[in-house]
């Protein structure tokens, strides 16, 4: 019986062309008769593409762009609900047992640091949240966590954007609440546990700064042309906004826009300025964690690195696909 093919990880920035690739690739395979047509199957790994009606903050790929090739992970929860990672890897891990069972291959693709790293290494789940604390520390200026975390836990600091409040209460939670920095217990996660983990190509969109950043500024045009403004005023008005999903890149600061002129009196310019600012900040923040995935050991999982601002698409597609099949 041949080996089952390699699970590409397709990692990037935003705006990075996560999404596009794995297309190319699972197109790629069916059209060489490596995979029955229509049996390429996507897996993304975006922490905000799950919500139904996050579309274009989410960035999320539309029908068309999807050019019939099945996605799982997309459209999945409402936007006043919460999501875990650990909610994310049964899904995940369970759609990979069923396309595999269908004769298909799965591609994960998204670039939510979390997502990936259950993935690879397995997940820390740590000690159950504590209410009655993340009240008190929702309470606190984000300057003053921020600091906080810096202090506590200047790994998971470097890790976490300055503006995911949920993520950093969370940090500063598990320390209360342990004694140890939360970066210190995911270091202890077992990969060696993970039966994915060496049936993994792990491939690396790294982009030069200036290159992405023109990416960004250009999605973040097109986002409001495509009506970012309008989404969020209807997420807003419908009452289905939740407090992880409002926490969007996009979202948030049109939020700030539309909210009473009390509350904030954000411009719509200025909104726009801050989401091209506050996505370029945070692509920078994915660069880094993905080049350190980039480094790691290079048999659990297998590693690839792609330089989209170079490479051509279709080289890239047809390294991705070659890889994943030589065993098969």
């Amino acid at each position: 019986m041949p080996a089952k093919p390699f699970i590409p990880v397709i990692a990037g920035p935003t705006a990075g062309g996560k999404t596009e690739l794995a297309i190319a690739c699972a197109k790629l395979a069916e059209e060489r008769g490596l995979v029955p047509q229509g049996k390429s199957e996507v897996i993304s790994a975006d922490a905000f593409q799950i919500y139904r009606g996050l579309d274009i903050a989410s960035g999320k790929p539309s029908m068309a762009e999807r050019q019939g090739v099945p996605h799982h992970a997309i459209d999945i929860v409402e936007p006043s609900e919460p999501f875990t990672v650990a909610q994310w890897l049964e899904l995940a891990t369970n759609a990979i047992d069923d396309i595999e069972a269908r004769g298909g291959w799965p591609i994960i693709a998204g670039g939510t640091h979390l997502y990936i790293k259950a993935l690879i290494d397995g997940l820390f789940e740590g000690p159950p949240a504590d209410e009655t604390l993340r009240e008190q520390l929702r309470a606190v200026p984000p300057a003053e966590l921020r600091t906080e975390l810096e202090r506590i836990d200047p790994k998971a600091a470097e890790r976490i954007h300055p503006a995911d409040q949920r993520r950093t209460i969370r940090a500063i939670e598990v320390y209360r609440l342990t004694g140890t920095p939360i970066s210190d217990h995911q270091s202890q996660w077992d990969r060696d546990t993970n039966p994915l983990a060496d049936r993994l190509l792990l491939v690396t969109l790294q982009w030069e700064t200036e290159a992405i950043n023109r990416r960004i500024n250009a999605r973040v045009r097109s986002m409001v042309e495509a009506g970012l403004v309008e989404e969020t005023r209807r997420l807003l008005e419908s009452g289905n906004l939740g407090v992880q999903a409002a926490q969007a890149l996009g979202t948030k600061q049109i939020l700030e826009h539309i909210r009473p002129p009390e509350t904030s009196g954000l411009s719509l310019d200025d909104a726009i300025e801050r989401v091209k600012i506050e996505t370029r900040r945070f692509a920078k923040n994915q660069r880094t964690w993905l080049r350190r995935l980039a480094s790691g050991p290079a048999d659990r999982p297998h590693r690839l690195v792609v330089y989209p601002d170079r490479d051509d698409i279709q080289e890239s597609m047809q390294i991705i696909v070659d890889t994943c099949f030589m065993a098969s």
